[in-house]
């Protein structure tokens, strides 16, 4: 009975360091050049009002004058409620501008830094993954 417990312990400590890697890893910032800003101008497309993140679906003019797909990706609900957005802050055809933290693939998208014109409200702003960095590592100064 001692061995089956002492071979019970370590397996369930696997399998919960193999669940929560997940979780883990989805809060990575690195597909986003956060040393970069780029601003956009297109109409929105949709805007998903979801957790753990938001995100806007933008069509934005190529150089070329054709229709290029943006997936902007925003922070938590929580951030956007404490800075003035709701569910209906962007609407589908609304024209807008917007600033974001460019994919270090060249891939057309980003991480949302500001709403610099258009939209349905005040404060818009996030500040993108490097203030959201900053203010997870405030909150937990050991992870």
């Amino acid at each position: 009975m001692k061995r089956a417990t002492c071979m019970l312990v370590p397996a369930i400590a696997l399998a919960v360091a193999t669940i929560s890697l997940p979780a883990y890893a989805h809060h990575s910032y690195a597909m986003f050049d956060v040393k970069k800003k780029v601003s956009v101008e297109g109409t929105v497309k949709q805007f998903m009002w979801t957790n753990p993140h938001s995100w806007i679906r933008l069509e934005v003019m190529d150089s070329t004058g054709k229709p290029q797909e943006w997936a902007v990706e925003l922070g938590s609900l929580t951030i956007l409620v404490n800075l003035g957005w709701n569910p209906k802050t962007l609407l589908a055809g609304d024209k807008i501008r917007i600033t974001v933290h460019p994919m270090k693939s060249g891939l057309p998208g980003g991480d949302f830094v500001s709403l610099d014109s258009g939209g349905h409200g005040t404060v818009k702003n996030d500040g993108g993954a490097q203030e959201r960095l900053k203010e997870r590592a405030a909150r937990h100064p050991n992870s």
